[in-house]
């Protein structure tokens, strides 16, 4: 293989342990060969360069948690309005290069069918963002919080039906969420962790008690904190209280502005730990598309003025994506920027043992995503070193 260093420079760099002002990183190939100071670097002539002096740096982000993009379903593969390629690409263009893609409950058999399309779609090459796992919301859901999942569709915990979605989802299958007051839960659990698989605990009545037999199980995740739970009681403080106080509990945090109140956000960032929080977009094929009819699987959503929801008003996911949302957890939680970075880019990829990415380091993979200062607009993405995305301004 020829060798190809390029190097790209900037007025500040978020690594995101630590920021550098005017720093460079230097890829070859794929890898990160060098970061730091711009200064420390010699132009040599066979080094594509990059700058964007009114720019900053970040890892390329990892959204866990989306249902779609770009006019593709993830729970309808054979049926979207566009191929799964418009997702990876509008995805890389608002810096996510890596994502995971959220199927929800339906009929058992077009469930599993839809597993086996999104696995052979995800394991074709794509040009733009990565699929690097699968996320698995339902079906053992609590009917009485199923949000938008159709209840018809959800059911006790099957052991049987669980094996059968982890075998057509193959070793793609990262996280799976289930209500953990239901019967059956702590086998549920062991058969996903002996399969590599988080457990994620939502869509949840569960009492403290529930709660935390599953953690203590080895449930350590809990999907989309505030949203599909009973709420905080201050005697009964059930799912939320224990994923918010629990330290072995990692949280997903819905950053759209729109399902969860500033003021939890902040409530969110005091109580967690910065390493235990994770910004999600929950976003539908309705992201990055004009206001319209659209689905999630087998539920209809309606997307006025960006506003996600069902016909009877029930939110139903997001039309936004990461980059409109990280900035929330500056501004409404009050983190730093290198926090708030990490929610996007490094816990992500700890949590789920992607250790060759989510950090700018020697070594590390060259998933990077270069912001406007002034505007936050994407102007460049690179995914193992090579460029996905370029603003045309560019």
């Amino acid at each position: 293989m020829a060798r190809i260093r390029r190097m790209f420079c900037a007025k500040k760099l978020i690594t995101p342990e630590q920021s550098i002002a005017n720093g460079a990183l230097l890829a070859e190939n794929s890898s990160i060969l060098a970061v730091g100071g711009i200064s420390g670097f010699r132009m040599e002539k066979e080094i594509e360069v990059y700058d964007f002096p009114d720019a900053y740096i970040t890892p390329g982000f990892i959204d866990t948690h989306i249902h779609g993009a770009g006019g593709f379903d993830c729970s309808s593969v054979g049926e979207s309005v566009n191929p799964f390629s418009s997702m990876c690409a509008i995805l890389c263009s608002r810096g996510v290069t890596g994502f995971f893609p959220t199927v929800v409950a339906d009929d058992k058999t077009r469930m599993l069918k839809n597993l086996e399309l999104l696995a052979a779609e995800m394991k074709k090459p794509v040009s733009g963002a990565e699929p690097i796992g699968i996320n698995i919301e339902g079906p053992f859901l609590n009917p009485d919080k199923c949000g938008a999942q159709p209840a018809e569709f959800l059911s006790q915990i099957d052991l049987g039906f669980a094996r059968e979605l982890l075998s057509a989802g193959g070793e793609l299958v990262k996280l799976m969420t289930f209500a953990p007051e239901l019967p059956g839960a702590d086998k549920l659990i062991e058969l996903l962790c002996e399969n590599n698989v988080m457990p994620a605990m939502g869509h949840s009545c569960a009492d403290e008690f529930s709660a935390l037999r599953a953690v203590d199980a080895g449930a350590r995740y809990c999907t989309h904190l505030f949203n599909g739970m009973s709420s905080l009681h201050q005697r009964d403080i059930g799912l939320i209280g224990i994923a918010l106080t629990d330290r072995r509990v990692t949280v997903e945090l819905i950053i759209d502005g729109v399902h969860v109140h500033p003021r939890i956000v902040d409530l969110v960032c005091r109580c967690k730990r910065v390493n235990r929080l994770i910004g999600i977009s929950d976003g539908t094929m309705a992201s990055g598309m004009p206001n319209g009819i659209y689905t999630i699987g087998p539920a209809k959503i309606v997307v006025r003025d960006g506003l996600s929801q069902t016909e009877e008003g029930t939110l139903a996911g997001s039309s936004s994506m990461l980059d409109t949302g990280w900035h929330s957890l500056m501004s409404c939680g009050h983190l730093s920027e290198n926090d708030a970075a990490q929610s996007v880019t490094a816990n992500p990829a700890r949590v789920f043992g992607f250790d060759d990415r989510g950090v700018l380091l020697p070594t590390r993979r060259a998933d990077l995503a270069i912001f406007e200062m002034k505007t936050n607009r994407v102007l460049m993405t690179v995914r193992g070193g090579e460029i996905i995305y370029r603003d045309q301004a560019q």
